[in-house]
């Protein structure tokens, strides 16, 4: 994948700074304009399925810029969309002559905008509401038109504003009614003044929303626009302003360097969240969860810059910094109120939840092992530092040296990362062969394949599956598929992402820049496809052992997106299907057999439907008596759901070895790893995985062969 990356990357760079290739030039002095040109340009060129930037195009654009900065038709007038509507079919022309008359006229407006309505919601919420009047809200935005007058915007900002307060005055009362059954002498507070205090709270979130609003600039919003347009290719294209790349990195690696600790803007305090464990902060022991960071001082700077009222993206960007460098935080500390001056040396702080994590469990007198992954991480720079497949791998030695007899690899929510790590980590499980096919729109198809013969785990396998593994999940739970090397228990599909991405740095397409960063392009330019020819793309991988979830009954595929690219299939690979099973159909016949009897899987089934009608539900009272009402039905009905929370199964899962010993210096670790454990337990699709282990036989002649190949 990475010399599919660097040919793609080639002739990009020389299609766009090579005279010899093209004429085209990136110079416009206007950044803003450089970034349509530059990004427009590597789309046209680099794009698997490029698209026609046509009159069809700009209409689509129009549409879905519009509803990314006002979703709930809250700001702009219906005269203001009479007027942005004489660009719907020139965005494309805009796009190719470098125009931006339309994303200027509606940022400007929607400032404009903002700005009455900031007066707005602070005049309706300075009066009580009445909660006796008959009346409702549709919150079918899509569907409702948009205001005529500042009259009719006003009503629309009374009814959410009174309805996000009458939601809040409901949980007082409750609230208040259950503390008087405890605690009959308790002072009560009257109706208005529970109305007030709901009043209150939903003023102070709005508050923070348009703090947060105010803290935005036009680039962010640009991006915004950028991002209507490069979207329009297919779901997964997308640009990332600088900061956003940075996260991105971070993200795919589970590493950044800084720290250690996530931050929050609360009105104007930068505040910290959350103390990352194992990083700097944790280990200084002098930060903490409620802290307020004030002030930020480097080493070979004199004189501290105040981040009080500043962007918290830019108190970020002050406050993290290469390893090895000291940063000096001055902090009002949460407890005692004081002021401190605290002095971090920088270095990697590690994201322990994006790493693969691995339990066992006893069964019968049978030790079975589960490994969590929550993406197919990688060093985007490096393959070689700490990736997912290395982690797995050692999770399974490990597992191996407590005598597992069985490996569920749970892929549940992981919505992919690095193809390579898919390769890697099939080659555990098989022997050698492909693992998966990629056609590219410039070299053809290439089948990827696992060629070491040695195998790390060669018993029995589970691999859980939901409607959010995607990408790397599916190409693995496919593989393994194919091959019967796995049996894949989960929901009737997969998320359905057929699609690989490559990550383009735009600094590196232009000559020479003033701007600065320019950011990146996450551009698909590929489709892979199963070793037996068929794609993931929309149709997912389908679960040998289909589970009812939460997912069951809500649209959140890859086929539910707009522009998704299209289902297709090329010709199989050749591969050898796995013959180390004795009884491969049996065990799934026996295990679908057990979920049709299993209540809480038939009861989960139930609520996922229950849950897809209260969502279709759109018109909500305002009338306190009928909203108390269908609350306490939903409450009512929801608690025949209560078992689902409350299930624990007969297993207990527990941490290996080497994680028990470091328990003695990481609490948090160890709070982490007992509330994973306790989850499993009452995780009836780990449970039948469990059992799915426990049933299936492993055919030993094969296992002797096999052990014959490793020696």
């Amino acid at each position: 994948m990475k010399r599919n990356y660097k040919i793609l990357f080639l002739v990009l760079l020389m299609a766009v700074t090579s005279c010899s290739f093209t004429t085209k030039q990136f110079n416009d002095p206007n950044k803003d304009k450089l970034l349509i040109d530059l990004i427009t340009y590597v789309l046209e060129k680099g794009h698997y399925d490029a698209k026609s930037i046509d009159d069809g195009f700009s209409r689509e654009v129009y549409k879905d810029y519009l509803d990314a900065i006002d979703p709930l038709k809250r700001f702009f007038y219906k005269e203001d969309i009479t007027e942005f509507s004489k660009f719907e079919d020139q965005i494309d022309d805009q796009i190719r002559n470098k125009e931006l008359s339309f994303f200027d006229i509606t940022h400007s407006r929607l400032q404009e905008r903002m700005t009455e309505v900031r007066g707005i919601y602070k005049e309706i919420l300075t009066e009580p509401f009445d909660f006796s009047e008959e009346e409702d809200i549709n919150t079918n935005y899509e569907e409702i038109e948009y205001v005529d007058s500042r009259a009719n915007l006003k009503e629309r900002w009374r009814k959410q504003l009174k309805f996000s307060t009458l939601g809040n005055y409901y949980d007082l009362k409750d609230d208040q009614k259950k503390q008087l059954e405890n605690t009959p002498e308790m002072e009560v507070k009257t109706d208005a003044e529970l109305e007030e205090e709901a009043r209150n709270t939903v003023l102070t979130s709005m508050e923070e929303y348009f703090d947060f609003s105010e803290d935005l600039e036009r680039k962010d919003y640009f991006t915004v626009y950028i991002n209507a347009i490069v979207e329009e290719f297919d779901p997964h294209t997308f640009y990332f302003a600088p900061q956003d790349k940075d996260r991105f990195d971070i993200a795919m690696s589970g590493k950044l360097e800084g720290i250690g600790a996530r931050l929050q803007k609360k009105s104007d305090d930068i505040t910290i969240m959350e103390v990352i464990s194992g990083g700097p902060a944790w280990l200084s022991d002098k930060l903490h969860e409620g802290d307020v960071i004030t002030k930020v001082k480097q080493e070979d700077e004199k004189e501290p810059v105040s981040v009080v009222g500043m962007r918290l993206d830019d108190a970020v960007n002050l406050i993290k910094g290469p390893k090895g460098t000291k940063v000096t935080l001055t902090v009002k500390k949460k407890v005692l109120g004081n002021t401190e001056d605290i002095t971090i040396t920088r270095d990697v702080v590690e994201l322990e939840e994006t790493y693969a994590k691995s339990a066992k469990v006893e069964k019968d007198g049978k030790t079975f092992g589960v490994i969590n992954l929550p993406k197919f991480y990688f060093n985007m720079e490096d393959y070689s530092e700490r990736n997912a497949a290395s982690d797995v791998k050692e999770e399974i030695i490990r597992l191996k040296k407590e005598g597992m007899e069985g490996l569920v690899l749970d892929l549940r929510n992981n919505g992919g990362g690095s193809l390579k790590t898919v390769v890697d980590i099939a080659g555990l499980f098989i022997e050698k062969g492909p693992i998966v096919q990629v056609k590219s729109k410039m070299e053809g198809k290439e089948i990827l394949e696992d060629k070491d013969p040695s195998i790390v785990w060669d018993g029995p396998l589970v691999i859980l599956v939901n409607e959010l593994s995607a990408s790397a999940s599916e190409i693995l739970a496919a593989a393994m598929q194919d091959y019967k090397r796995a049996i894949i228990i989960g929901s009737k599909q997969t998320y359905g992402k057929g699609t690989v991405q490559n990550v383009i740095d735009l600094n590196t397409t232009v000559r020479s820049n003033e701007y600065g960063d320019l950011g990146a392009l996450k551009l698909t330019t590929q489709k892979f496809y199963r070793v037996n020819g068929g794609s993931t793309q929309l149709e997912g991988v389908k679960s040998d052992i289909v589970v009812p979830d939460r997912y069951s009954y809500i649209d959140i595929g890859e086929k539910d997106y707009e522009n998704p690219l299209p289902w297709d299939q090329i010709a199989a690979a050749k591969y050898k299907s796995w013959d180390g099973y004795i009884d491969f159909e049996e065990t799934i016949e026996n295990s679908k057999k057990r979920m049709q009897d299993n209540q809480q899987l038939n009861l989960i089934a139930e609520n996922a439907k229950w849950v897809k009608e209260q969502r279709n539900n759109e018109v909500y009272s305002l009338n306190f008596n009928d909203y108390q009402s269908e609350r306490e039905n939903l409450e009512n009905d929801a608690k025949k759901y209560d078992a689902i929370s409350n299930y624990t199964s007969s297993l207990t899962y527990n941490s290996l070895p080497y994680e028990v010993e470091m328990y003695k210096s990481d609490t948090i670790l160890k709070e982490k790893r007992d509330r994973w454990h306790t989850s499993l337990t009452g995780d009836v699709y780990v449970e039948e995985a469990i059992n799915v282990l426990d049933d299936i036989q492993v055919n030993n002649i094969k296992k002797r062969k096999v052990a014959t190949i490793k020696n």
